[in-house]
């Protein structure tokens, strides 16, 4: 078994003992007065962004084991949002990442006004309804996680909680989920499976999206000529984590990073 195999595995069993305490029914009755709010569009914000930059907050890999363990919801992601990033990206899974969907709910109420990703390994519509509750404004899917039809229909449940969908793909025998037609698509530059993790993915596969598609690179990038080269391969949205993670205050580490690249002439020379 693969980390992948393990993650989704556990992921199962997390649902199933959910589903023994909370009904469904009840679950979505709870997002019913929700749906009249809109959350802040994730799509928008990165097509209309000068940078595209989707700050992640996120404590720990499997990999890695911790990156930042004190790291504090409640000031981070608003860091975040205060030194120009385009959008958020909350890791929720608390086994191997430290997540919890409470950070998502915790940097809505410090202030958080920007859109936030709500990610984890979706697998049960139980967790649409999660991250609608805790004030996410798009989920992650992943194709490999996800035959393609239980893609689809995630998707489409997703839409109609208000939320939108960033759909993750890694190779070329994932690009059967491109016809999903959701509101971004992922690239990860990071193998699941072995969390190898190689940026050239992007360039890759860029091509073999559709043209008009607010496309995001994720992992990997830790540098402002990788995102000049992805944003000239028509990439509008990078995820990166890890990279401001490290340092001591990422939201001042993420500031140096836009402030770097803000700078470089739109000629590139």
């Amino acid at each position: 078994m693969d980390i992948l195999e393990e993650i989704v595995a556990n992921k199962r069993r997390e649902m199933e003992l959910l589903l023994q305490t909370n009904s469904l029914e009840q679950l979505y009755r709870l997002t019913e007065p929700l749906l009249a709010e809109p959350v802040p569009s994730m799509r928008e914000a990165l097509m209309q962004s000068g940078t595209g930059i989707i700050a992640e907050f996120k404590r720990k890999s499997p990999s890695k084991g911790w990156i930042h363990e004190d790291a504090n919801a409640e000031k981070v992601p608003l860091s975040y949002q205060h030194n120009g990033a385009a959008a958020v990206s909350i890791l929720t899974d608390n086994r191997y990442f430290g997540g919890r969907d409470e950070y998502i709910s915790t940097a809505r109420r410090s202030g958080v006004t920007l859109p936030i990703l709500y990610k984890n390994f979706i697998v049960h519509e139980l967790q649409l309804c999660q991250a609608r509750l805790c004030g996410a404004s798009a989920v992650l899917l992943i194709a490999a996680v996800l035959p393609l039809e239980t893609c689809r229909e995630l998707t489409q449940k997703a839409h109609k909680l208000g939320l939108e969908v960033l759909l993750e793909m890694h190779g070329e025998h994932e690009l059967d989920y491109v016809e999903i037609a959701p509101d971004m698509y992922g690239i990860n530059n990071r193998d699941l499976g072995t969390f190898h993790t190689d940026v050239e993915n992007s360039f890759r596969l860029a091509s073999r999206l559709p043209a008009a598609a607010c496309k995001v690179s994720e992992s990997g990038i830790g540098s402002v000529q990788t995102v000049l080269r992805l944003r000239e391969a028509g990439f509008r949205g990078f995820l990166m984590g890890e990279h401001f993670m490290r340092s001591a205050m990422p939201g001042e580490a993420l500031g140096d990073f836009i402030n770097t690249l803000s700078a470089v002439p739109k000629d590139g020379n």
